[in-house]
């Protein structure tokens, strides 16, 4: 993700019943994130991994909610999701990326899910012994 000056965000809600994280910037951008893309492209480590290649394919995440979210300094928020799901931290510029990107992220996510043969609804498999912290 190419490093830009992201305008300071002016207004966040979160939709619980659209299932979805409504962010404003100072620029006019304006973007409705999917709680289940949020999820999906956590910046988390036990999400992405510790490097390239080590991302964690995330599955049935579809009906996941934010069931708190917590400001993060002056540059991002911290949701927890309703899985329990909460290292995740989501900066202005990462929000700005994901809302931005979101067609081209939901496809490369579908392609994964078809890659790995699985759907997106299918539960997540039981965590090996890979120490996380978590």
């Amino acid at each position: 993700m190419a490093s830009k000056n992201i305008p300071a965000p002016t207004a966040i809600t979160v939709h619980q019943q659209s299932r979805q994280f409504e962010i404003g910037f100072a620029d006019g951008a304006s973007f409705r994130i999917p709680f289940e893309l949020m999820r999906v492209y956590s910046p988390s480590a036990e999400v992405q991994g510790h490097g390239p290649g080590q991302e964690v394919l995330q599955t049935g995440k579809r009906n996941v909610e934010i069931v708190g979210i917590e400001p993060v300094g002056n540059y991002g928020v911290q949701p927890t999701f309703s899985d329990g799901h909460d290292s995740g931290i989501f900066t202005w510029e990462y929000l700005y990326f994901l809302g931005d990107q979101q067609q081209k992220l939901w496809a490369e996510y579908e392609q994964r899910l078809a890659e790995a043969g699985v759907d997106r609804d299918a539960p997540m498999p039981e965590k090996s012994g890979h120490a996380c912290g978590h």
